[in-house]
């Protein structure tokens, strides 16, 4: 998960709405089914699921009136938390 991306993609779904981002994620989830995909791809579409899924958690602390920069931050603990 890269922050930088996380952050811009809440900032796609404050400007849009977060149901593209959730049509995106089926999407994808769909699209590692198909036959012929490789484990670099399968890689990549890993990431995208995993800072999309990302940009919706903390977009729903900020829908919980959590400022967006504590939000992110938040985000970001509990992710390196559960890696440790």
């Amino acid at each position: 998960m890269r922050l930088p991306v996380i952050k811009h993609l809440v900032q796609f779904i404050e400007d849009h709405d977060e149901d593209f981002v959730h049509e995106t994620l089926e999407t994808l989830e769909h699209l590692i089914e198909a036959p012929g995909i490789t484990d670099d791809e399968m890689d990549v579409i890993g990431e995208l699921l995993s800072n999309m899924s990302g940009a919706i958690e903390v977009h729903a602390d900020m829908k919980n009136g959590v400022e967006k920069r504590e939000a992110l931050n938040g985000f970001m603990k509990r992710v390196m938390g559960s890696i440790d």
